[in-house]
Formats: structure tokens, sequence, C-alpha cells
């Protein structure tokens, strides 16, 4: 049986399904489960790590910022109690406005802090293989240095990673409508 472990861009795996969704909830055990059953044979899920971060809030907040803060905060905690999950959050900072005069928000600490459980997981031998459902190329030293420990790693995307990041790894699965219809909650 071949352990497993899948790392979550949450900020990429919400603009993913935000379109294939239709006002449908997501199971996200159930998310994983399909997923892991697309790759075929025999495996244990040891961990499902997801990375994301709380909305921004100024200071005071807006009842609006309030309420979004509100919902991510149980979503996160609802992630933490399903099992095998492990919620690890970055922090979401302000960084002026664009030209419009639309804010511009980053993200901090999420990246890096991926990296380092995938990275650690190879080198401790935890895992045969890494399910990783994110999108950009910064995750490619991490996905190397797993691979160099005999790692298999799974690309979980849709519909464009970065070229790079498909080249990279030794899987692909793409997240189409019915993978996302099927992990629906009732």
């Amino acid at each position: 049986m071949h352990r497993i472990a899948v790392f979550i861009d949450g900020a990429y795996l919400d603009k993913v399904l935000e379109p294939m969704r239709h006002g449908r909830k997501i199971g996200y055990y159930h998310l994983v489960t399909n997923i892991v059953r697309q790759a075929g044979g025999d495996r244990e899920i040891i961990r499902v790590y997801y990375y994301h971060c709380l909305p921004y809030q100024s200071n005071p907040p807006t009842l609006e910022q309030s309420q979004r803060i509100g919902h991510a905060q149980s979503f996160f905690r609802a992630l933490q109690r399903t099992p095998r999950f492990e919620v690890r959050q970055g922090r979401l900072e302000y960084r002026g406005d664009d030209s419009t005069g639309k804010p511009i928000y980053e993200q901090k600490r999420v990246d890096l802090l991926l990296g380092i459980d995938l990275t650690l997981h190879a080198a401790k031998g935890n895992v045969d293989e890494m399910f990783i459902i994110a999108g950009d190329s910064d995750f490619i030293p991490a996905i190397c240095a797993a691979k160099s420990e005999g790692i298999v790693t799974y690309l979980v995307h849709r519909p464009h990673p970065h070229d790079d990041l498909l080249d990279e790894v030794d899987e692909r699965i793409e997240i189409t409508q019915s993978l996302v219809d099927s992990s629906t909650l009732p």
C-alpha cells in the first residue's frame, strides 16, 4: 500500500472550484479521496495539508470584513476537524491599490509552508507519493527535492498550471467538472 500526503494551495483551489461548484458546497474529504482514487492502486492517505490565509481585515474591521473572517474561520475549523486534515495559515497583506483603485492583497508564508512540509515529508521518508494541488512554479524546488528522495509526485490541476510545473511532476490529474460534481455535499 502506498502512503501518500496531499498538499493543497487553498487560494488556487478556490479559483479552480469557483466556476465549477455552481453554488454548491464541496466536501473536501470527498474531493481528496476522489482525486486519489483517480490515480488507481491501493493508497493510504497519511495527511492532507491545506494552506490558506484569512481574508484581509482593516483596523477597525468593516462589518463585511468581520463576516468574511468569521466564515473563513468556521471553514478552517471544519477542515481541521476532518480526519487527517491539517490547516496551515499564512497571512494576507494589503499592498496598496491598483490603477483602478482596486485593493491589492498578497499572501505571505503560504508557499513557503507548503514547500517546507513537502520537503520534510520527503526527507523523512514518511510517504511514497505526494499529490500537489497547486498551479504556480514556486513549488518546483520542493518537488525536485521530493523526487530526489524517490517520491512520486502528482500535480492536481485545472486548467492552466505553469508549464514548468507540468514538466517537473511525475504524473498529472486534471480537476474536471465530473470530479467536482462527485465531491459536492447534499
